[in-house]
């Protein structure tokens, strides 16, 4: 017993005696060498500046004015870590079993640098002192490793910057990051909130075996995200390299609101594309940013899609996704802009397009391509059926490739493009098959009067920052084949035979011509009208921008005047809405009786000659016509009168 106690009382009187000459070592001597350790825990560069204090039990703590940690050997923006009033807190008793258990760590107003190239490598793996990733430390080379934990981590008031290779650095203020890991081999639970553009977003994970994945290996794991407007949660796995597998589930009651939290920029999205949100599916995420969505149902407030995406999120996002949906509500895009949520759009003015500014600055915030296939699209005023189009966006240039577009009884197909590169544009080539030629010129111009099967091909390009700019601007080509149809508010028929041209209806078998547009004018030199007793020819102009017409038809009867036929020019002019049809009369006699009109003026002519060369006495001399023979009896006169006012 007595060598026992002399065995006790000999440990107890080391442990005084280094515990002793612990504390009398200079503060800030222990602080580099808890700067070491830290070190070799890391494999970066630690120091521990400014005041040092220091606990040694149960706690072996160093708090210290300020702490740096630095960044992986790769980086380039400076330290990984900066903070003031930091405190490191280890378990001694731990410590003295071979393991490091952080107790707490705490900074405030840390600076935290993050960064990460594209093929993977993150400046918060860490390696320990001998190159071994994960952070775990050795005592010295081929020793044991020693296990680590840290059952508390708090920053508070934080400034987080993260910069991906080929991105723009990301920098988030006033960040509070709090670790809650209690057991070395269970979850870690992580509480994060950020306050981007001054809103609070929380961001909530839970990591199961923890001491695995700082490791590398890949373990289950949630998230969740709640911010003003929305969130999101997903539920699966996940790995310190950033590869991330799971369910996930979007949803917003205001994406705008949503992403104005997130410091994104400010995009109103149309209702039924977006502005509310209810999004599922399966979700890969690499290391090297490349996110696979499978399986989606995406609810976008009206509009439900499914389908599948794959995004790549370096830089400006790019997208390449299928999406196919029932029916496709598009009809709050062609709402008058302006209305408000919930607010019924205000009606378009009669006499003019709506001049409200367009803004098509959403094309700037993401690339790819999409491919759409829709059984039935709601335009509001136009119902299409079947569509299929593979869309293209390429820096604010977006390309609609229409492979099938089912309007109006017949088929589109063609390309329509909408450029916001420098300033607002679109354009396209079309070409119609069988369209019902009543409904479209009802729908696009207010024109109810004609019907038939069209067939058409048109170019065009229009520009400006509204669609009364565009419209005005338009320019571009094309001709156009209509079938059997009529022409409601003139009958040709009667017309010619008795110049009346109040109402009626024109039944014709064909319609053809070409166009060409400048300046928001449409004009046709060459359109030609098929009947079955006569036929019309055409030549004017549309105001395509000030909504106007100002045109000439001019139908011919083929069986009236001799062989010559009979053509009675119509004159149609006025605004779109309410023109004036009125025959030429005038411009009839001349077409029609020319010949007979040059005649009788002729006769006339020739009686009026003869009656002022009796009343004159006129004697004309040879060759000389009767104007000029009264022209020189006249000067004559005039000669004489003068004379005689000098006699």
């Amino acid at each position: 017993m007595r060598l026992v106690r002399w065995l006790f009382g000999v440990i107890a009187l080391i442990l005084v005696v280094a515990v002793v000459s612990l504390m009398l070592l200079p503060k800030e001597r222990i602080a580099r060498i808890a700067a070491d350790q830290l070190s070799r825990v890391t494999g970066r560069d630690v120091a521990i500046t400014g005041d040092v204090a220091m606990t040694f039990w149960p706690v072996l703590g160093v708090s210290a004015g300020g702490l740096e940690v630095g960044n992986a050997d790769w980086a380039d923006n400076g330290a990984m870590l900066t903070a003031a009033n930091a405190a490191i807190g280890i378990d001694a008793s731990a410590l003295l079993r071979g393991e490091i258990r952080i107790t707490n760590i705490a900074a405030h107003s840390p600076t935290i640098r993050l960064e990460q190239r594209a093929d993977g490598r993150a400046s918060w793996r860490f390696t320990n002192a001998t190159g071994d990733a994960g952070i775990s430390s050795t005592a010295a080379q081929g020793r044991p490793r020693r296990p680590l934990s840290i059952q508390k981590l708090t920053v508070t008031d934080a400034t987080l910057i993260y910069v991906a290779e080929g991105a723009a650095p990301l920098r988030y203020e006033d960040v509070d990051l709090a670790l809650d890991w209690p057991d070395r081999q269970g979850p870690a639970k992580i509480l994060a909130a950020a306050r981007p553009m001054g809103e609070p977003v929380q961001v909530e994970a839970k990591i199961d075996a923890f001491d695995q994945f700082l490791e590398g290996a890949v373990t289950p794991a949630t998230l969740r995200v709640t911010a003003p407007g929305g969130g999101m949660t997903l539920t699966g796995r996940a790995s310190l390299e950033g590869a991330v597998e799971g369910a996930l589930w979007f949803k917003s009651a205001d994406t705008s609101r949503l992403a104005g939290a997130l410091g994104a920029p400010d995009v109103i999205l149309p209702e039924g594309l977006g502005r509310k949100a209810d999004i599922k599916a399966q979700l890969t995420l690499t290391p090297d940013r490349r996110l696979f969505l499978r399986d989606l149902v995406a609810d976008l407030g009206g509009n439900r899609l499914e389908g599948a995406a794959d995004l790549i999120l370096d830089g400006t996002p790019r997208i390449n996704a299928e999406l196919r949906t029932a029916t496709l509500d598009l009809s709050a895009l062609t709402e008058r802009q302006g209305a408000g949520a919930g607010t019924p759009a205000a009606p378009a003015a009669t006499d003019g397009w709506p001049d409200t500014p367009l803004d098509a600055s959403v094309l700037s915030t993401f690339d790819g391509e999409a491919r759409l296939r829709a059984d039935a699209v709601n335009l509001g005023d136009v119902q299409l059926g079947p569509v299929q189009a593979v869309l293209r966006n390429d820096a604010s240039r977006l390309v609609a490739d229409i492979r099938e577009l089912a309007v109006f009884d017949g088929m589109v197909t063609g390309e329509f493009v909408v450029n916001n590169r420098s300033g607002l544009s679109v354009g396209g080539q079309l070409n119609a098959q069988e369209i019902r030629a009543n409904p479209l010129l009802s729908s696009l111009a207010g024109i109810d009067r004609f019907s038939g099967t069209a067939n058409a091909e048109v170019s065009f390009l229009g520009s400006g920052q509204s669609i009364d700019a565009m419209m005005k601007s338009l320019r571009g080509n094309g001709s156009f084949s209509v079938g059997r149809g009529t022409i409601e508010g003139i009958d040709l028929d009667a017309l010619l035979g008795s110049f009346d041209v109040q109402g009626g209806t024109t039944v014709f078998d064909s319609l053809t011509g070409s166009f060409a547009m400048q300046a928001g004018v449409l004009r046709n030199d060459d359109l030609t009208l098929l009947l079955p007793n006569f036929n019309a020819t055409g030549a004017g102009q549309v105001g395509l921008g000030e909504r106007t017409i100002d045109y000439t038809l001019t139908p011919k009867a083929l069986r009236l005047n001799g062989d010559r036929g009979l053509a009675i020019p119509v004159h149609i002019t006025g605004p779109w809405a309410d023109p004036s049809i009125k025959a030429d009369v005038k411009a009839a006699i001349d077409l029609n009786f020319g010949e007979e009109k040059a005649r009788a003026e002729q006769k006339v002519k020739q009686k009026l000659e003869q009656k002022l060369t009796e009343e004159l006495g006129l004697a004309p001399q040879e060759g000389q016509s009767v104007e000029d023979a009264v022209k020189d009896k006249l000067e004559g006169e005039l000669k004489r009168g003068l004379l005689k006012l000098f006699e």
